[in-house]
């Protein structure tokens, strides 16, 4: 199958990652088709937030069912192929074990397979995670370190990883996995503690909240700005040849100093407002997590420009206007 070179398919096009990539490939005049599960009950929010619902294609697809998937790439035959779907809270993938590695790992295998099956002539980008490499011991994580996950979710995405490679390496698929570490922004949902804790200062600021609960604050992650590592997924599928990249800033932050940095936003000291609890662990969590994202930046040209001081100003400031649009002023 000889799919159009200005085509790309996401699988997963409703979330933060999948509606910030489509926009970003429309800017460039890609036609952009995505799936959900059921596309007619799906809300696609994010999609009317950046207001290119109606600029997409939008296919129901099931990536457990290998049907569906080779149903949709066979009826959209794209050049361009991003598994963006499946369960992606750490927290939740400890509640939901068996939903969370069957829906990361079956999903990427059903797209590699059905590309197989095909043999359609397209570049596939598969979402890995930094939580592969679980602690990183104060090190900063590059494509050759070693991974060690402590989750569920870990454990999928270390798994659908080295699908990956093995597909690039025994059928000669262009076929390749992006290690991003931590990425937010508005879209990401309430469950995510930086979002937690966004609405939680807001709250307090506000009047509404009295006392913020949250976890362990000292773990330390590299977080960066989801708009600029979609970016790096498209330059990876654009590059000559398939390989695997760390998207990363390249700076660590704790915990606790992103919740000092949305506290300080308010002109309110943290500590009067913030408690901890056992109640929000995790059974294992990753204490430090750090990214080398050189290769990134020597082959790709990317390299990433908001870090989490600014990050947490952009995120405070859109969670804001948000509740001012709310409020109709």
């Amino acid at each position: 199958m000889q799919p159009s070179d200005r085509k790309a398919l996401i699988f997963g096009i409703s979330g933060q990652d999948g509606a910030y990539l489509a926009d970003l490939l429309l800017r460039k005049g890609v036609e952009v088709h995505g799936t959900s599960r059921d596309k007619e009950s799906t809300s696609f929010s994010n999609l009317r937030v950046l207001g290119i619902l109606d600029k997409v294609t939008l296919h129901s697809s099931v990536l457990d069912d290998f049907r569906s998937v080779v149903t949709t790439l066979k009826n959209v035959q794209p050049r361009y192929i991003y598994n963006l779907a499946a369960q992606s809270s750490v927290g939740l993938s400890f509640d939901q074990p068996v939903e969370t590695i069957d829906s990361i790992m079956h999903g990427t295998i059903n797209v590699l397979e059905a590309m197989r099956f095909l043999a359609l002539d397209a570049r596939f980008y598969n979402a890995a995670s930094s939580e592969c490499f679980g602690n990183t011991e104060h090190k900063p994580a590059d494509e050759a370190t070693e991974f060690r996950p402590r989750s569920p979710y870990a454990v999928g995405k270390a798994a659908s990883f080295w699908a990956v490679a093995n597909y690039r390496e025994a059928y000669g698929l262009f076929a390749c996995s992006g290690i991003l570490f931590n990425h937010e922004s508005p879209f990401r949902a309430t469950r995510y503690v930086t979002q937690k804790i966004v609405h939680g200062a807001t709250d307090i600021a506000e009047g509404r909240l009295s006392v913020l609960e949250l976890g362990a604050l000292d773990l330390s992650r590299d977080w960066g700005w989801a708009p600029e590592y979609v970016d790096a997924m498209q330059r990876m599928l654009d590059h000559p040849d398939p390989t695997d990249f760390v998207i990363a800033t390249g700076e660590t932050h704790s915990l606790k100093d992103f919740v000092a940095g949305c506290f300080s936003c308010y002109n309110l000291d943290w500590r009067n407002h913030v408690v901890t609890s056992d109640a929000f662990r995790r059974p294992t969590d990753i204490l430090y997590s750090s990214g080398n994202p050189r290769k990134a930046r020597d082959l790709l040209g990317w390299s990433a420009t908001i870090t989490m001081p600014r990050l947490v100003e952009l995120l405070v400031e859109a969670e804001q206007v948000r509740r001012r649009t709310e409020r109709g002023l």
